[in-house]
């Protein structure tokens, strides 16, 4: 299906922008209105959309650096194979030097060089005409169709995208690697990856992320999670918030809505910036009078929960993988995490203490099982 895709997206891709180069630039037979790697470029951004080399920045600088390199060989050398070689190595290095690698630039190089009169008679101006012009509207119609085959495009880096479509972070750091070893393997070897830097990270904790679920099996955040929550809402007070803090010796207490759906949550560091704890100086007397204030009708006031609770609250789903929960817990400093059914309504919470908990017996379990 894939291979379809690229191939329809390859077919209209040219097409198109051979008909709208057509538009502008005029029926001639001197100038070509669409230059041979347009072809190349279009395989790039049609099967290959998330390559670096795929990008916007790629095909618009790549193909524009490349053009004036070879514009300014063929002047300078002729169009002799000297001047051929010169462009291509130029081109090449000017797009390393700007990260616009695009192979097809190096066609375009050749092309300025090689071409024939007409492209000479264009001089600089082959630049936009036909190699800008051409560029532009592939470009353009990559965003479209790429966009609607469900293909983002241009590429996000994955650290910026939300693959799990919950509020959860992406996989991190203490599941077998830092960011740093890559780094240095990538170092080593020494070559140039047709894939990001960050995509290649993610799809390796991602397949950290799978070996753990195998090993696991089906342990899921509703066999580890505390049932029993303490919720409040918008409107509970201050005063009553900190008591149930107090008296169920916890640190956080999720913030629910009519439908019991989670819009907050509120921590005891809540707590501690808006009663400006992070001077030292009179600790208690600070935090009283936050608290004890609330019971005050004055304006501007901070009364109740719904004014000082945390917002971007991150919660992960009944049916989820325990293993989802491990960069949370730990990398990405949370503490606690609501749990919620299908219907984002609140059933749970998780917190490090269970988290541990449940690898823990999920160890013994399969020691216990293992044959002897």
């Amino acid at each position: 299906m894939e291979r379809l895709r690229a191939s329809v997206g390859a077919l209209l891709g040219i097409l198109l922008t051979a008909t709208i180069s057509h538009q502008i630039l005029g029926d001639t037979t001197e100038l070509p209105f669409l230059i041979a790697p347009m072809g190349a470029s279009a395989v790039l951004l049609f099967a290959l959309p998330s390559s670096p080399l795929a990008q916007p920045w790629a095909i618009l600088v790549g193909n524009s650096i490349s053009a004036a390199v070879g514009v300014l060989s063929v002047t300078l050398l002729g169009s002799t194979p000297l001047a051929a070689a010169i462009a291509v190595a130029i081109a090449t290095a000017a797009m390393f030097a700007t990260r616009s690698l695009h192979p097809p630039g190096g066609a375009i190089a050749l092309s300025a060089v090689i071409g024939g009169p007409a492209i000479h008679a264009q001089g600089f101006l082959f630049i936009i005409s036909p190699v800008g012009i051409n560029s532009l509207a592939l470009l353009f119609l990559a965003i479209i169709f790429n966009n609607l085959t469900r293909h983002d495009y241009p590429h996000l880096p994955a650290e910026r995208k939300n693959l799990h479509q919950t509020n959860d972070l992406l996989p991190g750091g203490r599941l077998g690697f830092a960011s740093r070893d890559l780094d240095t393997v990538i170092k080593q070897y020494n070559e140039v990856l047709d894939i990001s830097r960050d995509d290649l990270e993610f799809l390796f904790k991602q397949t950290q992320m799978h070996a753990y679920r195998r090993n696991f099996q089906q342990l899921t955040c509703a066999d580890i999670m505390s049932r029993d929550t303490v919720s409040i809402t918008y409107e509970t007070s201050l005063e009553e918030a900190w008591n149930l803090l107090r008296k169920h010796k916890i640190k956080a207490l999720p913030v629910i809505d009519d439908a019991h759906k989670v819009i907050g949550i509120l921590t005891l560091i809540d707590f501690m910036k808006h009663a400006n704890l992070d001077v030292y100086d009179e600790y208690e007397m600070k935090l009283r009078h936050l608290i004890q204030g609330a019971r005050e009708a004055t304006s501007g006031h901070i009364k109740v929960v719904g004014q000082i609770m945390t917002t971007s609250v991150f919660t992960a789903f009944a049916d989820g993988h325990i293993v989802e929960l491990v960069p949370l817990l730990s990398d990405a400093g949370m503490h606690h995490i609501p749990i919620v059914d299908e219907n984002n309504h609140l059933i749970g919470m998780v917190t490090q203490s269970d988290l541990i908990s449940g690898l823990y017996r999920a160890q013994l379990n399969g020691i216990n099982s293992a044959p002897t």
